[in-house]
């Protein structure tokens, strides 16, 4: 990105914007090369103004939320890294009739919502206990757990574009999928709305305990990790398919395959990217061999992962 670009926007972002920043420190699996240029916005303006000078310079830009569900290239990422500062991870809840409306921040992590849902007795998002990472991430890779997903309570959301700016799409523009959002090209996602039905306070507790139960039984603690790292094919369970390839254990690096949980690969110190992709590529054909099922990654690959040529 040349001077003449950057020049204007430090005056406007001061020290919130950064040049060759570590996308290591952003990510949960403590892996990824620099970005170009990293710069945190705070408020819809900001935003509106650099996607619309990205446009202009024709400088490519990646939005990266809690930085979960990513793996980032060790040769970092092209362009520009928007981070949505801290006014963007605020929550509005407004009681309506039986039920409450909760408008939240793109950058509020699932924990935090769920947290404070529960503690309003509100039902809904039990599901989503221990998901990782932000609502604005989540809603992009349809998060789920345990038979419910975000596409099942969300009821609109609001989006900026370089042009057209702040925009909001009802529940029934959105198109979900397994796993999958289909958000047009060249929105970045604010803020999103859901309605939450009021419920008894110790069924919806229980619910929440027994989804930490199973989550806490099942998931790997303590290594970096950026969660499942396949889809689960129809009718399938890509960690039992990737167990019965024996594959539990199996290292490369410093990566590893979750000696808990399969679907898992964990960075138990000194991973890199080409270490986590190799092994991948490595349970995808033994997966492949054993079973003819092809698993589909569920981790977003993120960055330049090619030789420029």
């Amino acid at each position: 990105m040349t001077e003449e670009v950057l020049r204007p926007l430090r005056a406007i972002f001061g020290d919130r914007l950064r040049t060759g920043e570590p996308l290591s420190r952003h990510t949960s699996f403590r892996i990824g090369g620099p970005a170009d240029v990293w710069v945190e916005v705070r408020t819809d303006g900001e935003l509106q103004l650099l996607l619309a000078t990205a446009e202009r310079a024709t400088v490519p830009v990646f939005v990266l939320g809690g930085g979960t569900n990513l793996l980032v290239s060790d040769r970092g990422v092209r362009g520009i890294v928007i981070k949505l500062g801290r006014p963007f991870a605020a929550i509005e809840w407004q009681p309506n009739g039986t039920g409450t409306r909760v408008r939240a921040g793109a950058a509020v992590p699932f924990k935090k919502l769920v947290t404070e849902a529960v503690q309003r007795s509100l039902a809904g998002l039990e599901f989503a206990e221990g998901i990782p990472g932000s609502l604005g991430g989540g809603l992009l890779m349809n998060a789920g757990a345990f038979g419910g997903e975000i596409a099942q309570v969300i009821e609109a959301i609001e989006t900026v574009e370089a042009t057209a700016g702040v925009r909001r799409f009802a529940r029934a523009e959105l198109h979900f999928g397994y796993r999958r959002f289909d958000l047009p090209r060249g929105l970045v996602v604010t803020r999103l709305e859901f309605r939450l039905a009021s419920g008894d306070a110790n069924a919806i507790r229980a619910r929440l305990q027994d989804c930490k139960r199973r989550r806490e039984t099942h998931q790997p603690l303590g290594y970096p990790n950026a969660g499942s790292i396949f889809k689960n094919p129809p009718g399938q369970y890509a960690g039992r398919l990737i167990e019965e390839a024996g594959l539990k254990g199996r290292r490369l690096g410093g990566a590893m395959v979750s000696e808990q949980h399969a679907n898992f690969i964990v960075n138990v110190g000194g991973a890199t990217a080409t270490d986590v992709r190799a092994l991948m590529n490595e349970i995808t054909e033994r997966v492949w061999q054993k079973r003819a099922v092809r698993l589909q990654p569920e981790v977003k690959l993120v960055g330049e992962w090619e030789e420029p040529r």
